[in-house]
């Protein structure tokens, strides 16, 4: 697809959250049960920014973060992995940086997450208005900074400006239902962002939530291929998933693994799918690099501190044995 071969420039600008992850530890400690944690950056976007890096790709996180020691261990964390963080503001008030405690276990897995007065939705024109697009080879954002204003005005900017330099548009979904006001409020806004977007990737839940109700959601995905879309990739948990184009579609299964917890895959597979199409691969190749990486993030404690090397990923996908799609 030669729209995508800006990518191979390895640059990327990702929009949205970073934030302090808590995992109840020892591994295994129910929540209730903690009395020991180890810290971790955390929020979708960070973690993927920090993902590409470990992959040999540069980022650039576009955020704010606020002013007190939660959001200086932000600053501290994307520097420590590599992610270029000049374009993130301190915002000072009431604004907090994200929160969230997890445990690492499968069975009766539970997370609490804290965004009263979330840092990055404060983020606004000024933050996306005078970027330098044209040095980057695409730009990334996640569906959580679309979930209140004056972020999601700034990140529809920033599509814009992004398009008119070249940029393409690469959009994870990632609907959390506790941000929004309403789920109508939240199926519009996406419906809106994944029409402008050339890669769109999102979970089956996900995009039968966008269709709206009663609607299909892997029609809605291959509708937004035939309006323009490059890529659009329908993932189904343990069956794999479907990647559309216009070519046409194809299945993929997952790699077998020994998963500790539930959380990370999404963010790791956006960041080994993107790594996979920087470094040459096909679209069904780099389906595959983002599965490995997705992999071995749940098999591992932590989501960025469990984000794969390249050398890790290339010997991982070596031996690991692909499942069929389901």
């Amino acid at each position: 697809m030669k729209e995508l071969k800006r990518l191979a420039g390895k640059g990327f600008l990702v929009i949205g959250r970073a934030g302090m992850d808590l995992y109840a530890d020892p591994p295994g400690t129910p929540l209730e049960q903690a009395t020991a944690y180890t810290t971790a950056l955390g929020g979708s976007s960070a973690n993927i920014a920090a993902g590409l890096c470990r992959l040999g790709c540069d980022a650039a996180l576009v955020t704010c973060v606020s002013d007190d020691a939660i959001g200086r261990f932000c600053l501290a964390q994307l520097e420590a992995y590599g992610v270029n963080r000049r374009f993130v503001r301190t915002v000072g008030g009431e604004a907090r940086n994200s929160l969230a405690l997890a445990e690492t276990r499968w069975d009766g897995f539970q997370s609490v997450l804290y965004r009263n007065n979330a840092a990055d939705f404060t983020m606004d024109d000024r933050d996306v208005t005078g970027l330098p697009y044209a040095g980057f080879s695409a730009l990334v954002t996640t569906g959580t900074v679309l979930a209140a204003e004056p972020s999601r005005g700034a990140t529809f900017r920033a599509f814009d400006l992004a398009k008119a330099a070249g940029l393409p548009l690469i959009f994870d979904v990632d609907y959390r239902p506790y941000s929004w006001p309403s789920a109508e409020v939240a199926a519009e806004v996406y419906s809106r962002a994944a029409s402008l977007c050339d890669i769109i990737i999102g979970n089956d839940v996900e995009f039968s939530f966008m269709a709206g109700p009663g609607g299909d959601g892997l029609e809605k995905a291959r509708s937004l291929v035939q309006d323009g879309a490059l890529i659009v990739i329908y993932k189904m948990g343990e069956k794999g998933a479907i990647t559309i184009t216009p070519e046409g579609e194809t299945r993929t299964g997952i790699y077998e693994t020994k998963a500790i917890k539930p959380i990370g895959a999404g963010d790791s597979f956006m960041a080994g799918f993107l790594a996979g199409l920087a470094e040459g691969d096909s679209v069904a190749g780099a389906v595959q690099a983002g599965s490995a990486a997705a992999a071995l993030v749940v098999s591992r404690v932590g989501c960025a501190p469990a984000s794969p090397t390249r050398a890790e990923l290339t010997e991982f996908m070596a031996r690991a044995q692909m499942r069929p799609a389901g």
